[in-house]
């Protein structure tokens, strides 16, 4: 008979017995997980396959109703609500991951390269969005207090002059808040945000004007009252729209949670722009956002003409005066647009009130 194994021989002979045994687990593991991860994918390209037939047939359905001319008006709103109801359960809920992703854009490519920025569970896309709004909400007290304090040094520290270092200190913070801004909002439209492009371009336009403003030389003494007069008025401008801003961020939330219970909005959209509330607070709105354009294309120009006048002739005088003009522009159009629609919604309610009232009042309906 052979002698038993050392003592000190048999801890070995049950380590290297635990680690094949480990190494067993780790490769059925590893099986059973590629097994689960291919069921997984087949089952989501069946769902993928059934929400683009679905969403084919609601089209249908929808062109089918708009060019349909025996059906009743007030029969094709309440359908057409009703396909509407469908489409945001499909994008707002779960589904809306099978979805296909919009393109991420050359932005985002610019700044995180090729990487995947949708987010497949619903609770992380609405965790974005709130970290979003709460972003805007900090930056909006900053966008207001920064001016704010630039002018009062100006009056009291600074007699009358801007120092340099202290307003491009300023447009550099401008740079990073309109950088993040555009950031955010590009990875919020890939997860089914419905952002307007004109409010992340006009981002890209403040972007690009603060970075130029870090190469402007600030004109000092002698005569800085009338060469930095430019300046002043923009940091004016700047603590109105800081104002404009806390009151949309207010409002604007508590509209969109309505359209949310309504159905007419999801969950992943934000408030953006000129986006109003009811109907009291869009006519206190719209003359506060009309006067801010305007005083905004005032400072474009006024730029533009210290530049012809030879005030201040650099090249970042006459780029920032364009910039400032275009986003003024472009946010008076967006602003009109909005009131348009918001005048055909009413229209069309009205109208549907009528129909309503109108059948109520038949001889049928009375008989009934």
């Amino acid at each position: 008979m052979g002698s038993p194994a050392p003592a000190e021989d048999q801890p070995a002979t049950k380590l290297t017995v635990e680690a094949a045994r480990a190494a067993d687990e780790a490769r059925e593991l590893q099986e059973s997980a590629a097994a689960m991860i291919s069921r997984a994918w087949n089952d989501e390209q069946s769902l993928r396959q059934r929400v683009s037939v679905l969403e084919s047939n609601i089209k249908k359905i929808e062109s089918s109703i708009r060019c349909n001319p025996n059906i009743d008006r007030r029969d094709a709103e309440k359908l057409e609500e009703e396909l509407c109801r469908a489409r945001c359960i499909i994008r707002d809920g779960d589904v809306g991951s099978l979805l296909p992703s919009k393109s991420q854009g050359l932005f985002l490519k610019m700044f995180l390269g090729p990487i995947n920025v949708r987010a497949v569970r619903k609770d992380v896309q609405l965790k974005v969005k709130e970290e979003y709004n709460n972003y805007r909400d900090r930056t909006t007290f900053l966008f207001l207090l920064f001016p704010s304090i630039l002018l009062f040094l100006r009056s009291l520290v600074w007699d009358g002059c801007f120092p340099a270092l202290a307003v491009q200190l300023y447009q550099a913070w401008l740079l990073f808040l309109y950088t993040c801004l555009a950031l955010r909002e590009n990875i919020l439209r890939v997860n089914g945000s419905d952002i307007r492009p004109w409010w992340i371009f006009h981002h890209y336009c403040a972007m690009l004007m603060a970075l130029i403003s870090l190469t402007w030389e600030i004109k000092g003494k002698p005569n800085c009252v009338r060469k930095q007069e430019g300046v002043k008025l923009f940091l004016i401008w700047a603590i109105c729209q800081g104002f404009a801003m806390i009151l949309q961020n207010i409002y604007q939330r508590q509209r969109l949670y309505t359209r949310i219970a309504l159905g007419k909005a999801k969950r992943m959209d934000v408030v953006w722009g000129e986006t109003a509330g009811v109907e009291g607070q869009l006519w206190f709105l719209c003359p506060i956002l009309f006067i801010l354009q305007a005083f905004e294309a005032y400072v474009g120009l006024l730029l533009l003409k210290t530049a012809v006048v030879g005030v201040v002739s650099e090249w970042q005088v006459v780029v920032c005066g364009i910039l400032l003009v275009l986003m003024a522009v472009g946010n008076f159009a967006n602003t009109v647009q909005t009131l348009l629609v918001k005048s055909k919604f009413k229209q069309r309610m009205k109208s549907r009130s009528r129909l309503d009232v109108d059948h109520s009042s038949s001889p049928n309906s009375a008989r009934n």
